[in-house]
């Protein structure tokens, strides 16, 4: 998902941001613990390992299922890229 600046709503007061999704196959699992002390020196609830084919820009945020993460390290490697994400809460 790639977050763009939206316009003023002076109904609201806000601005509000659109949101460009798209659509990506990836193989999806939890992280694992030595991976998680290693990144952030601490076991976070709702972190996931993502590997998807070829190489991608890197997102603003990931939804997964209806919750939104965000991405915490990003390695491209020759076929594929895979992101370490984090649940955003809320």
């Amino acid at each position: 998902m790639k977050r763009i600046p939206g316009d003023y709503d002076p109904n609201t007061g806000n601005y509000t941001d659109k949101e460009h999704t798209f659509p990506v196959w990836a193989s999806v699992m939890d992280t694992g613990t030595d991976m998680l002390n290693l990144i952030y020196d601490k076991i976070p609830q709702g972190s996931k390992t993502l590997h998807v084919m070829g190489h991608w820009k890197q997102p603003d945020l990931i939804r997964i299922d209806g919750k939104t993460y965000k991405i915490d390290l990003t390695r491209q490697l020759r076929t594929k890229q895979t992101f370490i994400v984090s649940e955003v809460p809320g």
